[in-house]
């Protein structure tokens, strides 16, 4: 792996792995939905570009303020170099009373949020709440292990 995939994030499956057809590819991907995880992956719709899109909303209320989180990776296949891919974007939304805000990226940005309670001898201790790489993490295994290479991309797939 060159410098740069590594800066990237490209990851190759590992060596001896026989990559395996795109249906399969296709069916581990959209395997990793379930009742137990809190996003979803299916079929891109038309306007949408890639092939498959995975999608992560979180959404959090507080006494005058909400906040909405959309995470999105699009997912194109590419069966000629046995590759996914990737497209990541994040956009959020903050209503409050008297203000609003939006912001966006694209990328491989994450978000990590804890909270803090008491543990059984009294102290306080951090719990992790939410972390947006866990969705990031599946996928990319999801990919890795039939052989496939996950590849991200910043501007377009």
């Amino acid at each position: 792996m060159g410098f740069f995939e590594r800066l990237t994030g490209t990851r190759h499956p590992a060596n001896g792995v026989a990559p395996l057809a795109i249906a399969e590819v296709r069916n581990a991907l959209l395997s990793v939905n379930g009742l137990d995880v809190p996003y979803r992956v299916r079929p891109a719709d038309p306007a949408e570009k890639g092939d498959l899109v995975a999608e992560w909303r979180i959404l959090r209320r507080s006494p005058g303020q909400q906040v909405d989180q959309r995470l999105t990776i699009s997912m194109r296949m590419d069966p000629g170099r046995r590759e996914v891919r990737a497209l990541q974007e994040q956009r959020t939304s903050t209503r409050g009373k008297l203000s609003a805000s939006r912001a966006y990226g694209r990328g491989n940005g994450f978000s990590v949020e804890w909270t803090y309670e008491r543990g059984p001898d009294g102290r306080r201790r951090r719990v992790k709440t939410l972390d947006t790489r866990e969705m990031g993490n599946v996928l990319r295994q999801s990919v890795l292990g039939p052989g496939w290479t996950w590849r991200p991309r910043r501007f377009r797939l």
